[in-house]
Order: structure tokens, then C-alpha cells, then sequence
């Protein structure tokens, strides 16, 4: 078995792959089989971004594997011009819907319920099969729920430190 327990820089070179959708990037602890139908145990540290199209890892014997985004079903939305997109994205994150930003669209997984109310707000959604990579957001990791104190997780912003001069 493939046994991985750390992430590193990208690599030219890669030994094995994993081929993985959004909902299996985003586990610290994963059971799977490379491309070439290895065994694998993914055991990361908890807490981290979803791993990422092209990120590399390395397994406990050595190996450098590059992990692939597979590709998902996805929404994508276009809208008229900037301000409806803007408000598009404020309905999905007011629902607190992962987003894919691009250049002038938006993409999420497929969900009738939110095309139908991207489509009332007068929004353009189109099905396609593509990477899915969401935004992190703006602190970083995980959604925590830590009952364990700040020992083990702490919930300091990642971008601003409030409270401090610049």
C-alpha cells in the first residue's frame, strides 16, 4: 500500500498519481487507489486547504505523487454584466456555497435547487465537467468545531491580525 503523510513543493518528476474530485481533495484521511490502481492511504495533517490541481505529496517510501483535480459536473454561471454576477455571488455565499472563481463566471456543483434560483435572478448557468477548485476563503483551512482549546486549533485570521498596526 501507498502510504502518504506529507505535502510538498511541486515537483517536475512524479512516481504515482491520484486522480481525485473536490470532496476527495478536501480529506485529511483517505482511502483510495493511484491511477495505476496502487493502494493508497492519504494521512495528512488535519485542518489544511483541500490539496490542489498539481500538488505534490510524498509517500512514506520515497515516491513523489502528483495529485489531478477530476473532473465534476458544475454550474456555470455568467451573467449580463458585473453588478448581476457580483449579486449572483452574494446569493450562493449568502448560502454559503464553495464558489470557483473566473474571469466574468462563477462555478459550484451541480444542484437544481440553486440553478433554479441563479436562473430567477436572471443569471446564465450552463452544465459542464471540468477541475472543480473552489476559493479557501479568507482565513485559510477548515471548518473547525474544536472543543479541544486553543492547544490544538487556533482560530486566528490568517490574513489580518485585528487589533494590530500595520
Amino acid at each position: 500500500m501507498l502510504v502518504i503523510h506529507q505535502r510538498i513543493a511541486r515537483q517536475d518528476r512524479w512516481d504515482a498519481e491520484l486522480l481525485l474530485d473536490f470532496a476527495a481533495r478536501s480529506k485529511s484521511r483517505l482511502h483510495c487507489f493511484s491511477t495505476c490502481g496502487e493502494e493508497t492511504g492519504l494521512f495528512l495533517e488535519r485542518g489544511q486547504p483541500a490539496l490542489a490541481d498539481g500538488e505534490c505529496l510524498r509517500a512514506r517510501d520515497g515516491r513523489v505523487v502528483r495529485v489531478r483535480a477530476r473532473p465534476e459536473q458544475l454550474l456555470h454561471v455568467t451573467c449580463s454584466n458585473a453588478f448581476e454576477l457580483m449579486r449572483a455571488a452574494y446569493h450562493l455565499g449568502n448560502r454559503h456555497v464553495a464558489l470557483q472563481l473566473g474571469d466574468g463566471w462563477l462555478r459550484l456543483p451541480d444542484d437544481y435547487v440553486l440553478k433554479a434560483m441563479l436562473e430567477q435572478l436572471g443569471a446564465y448557468v450552463s452544465l459542464v465537467e471540468a477541475p472543480y477548485q473552489p476559493e479557501q476563503g479568507a482565513y485559510g483551512g477548515g471548518h473547525h468545531h474544536s472543543h479541544a482549546g486553543d492547544a490544538e486549533f487556533s482560530y486566528a485570521p490568517r490574513l489580518h491580525q485585528f487589533g494590530r498596526k500595520a
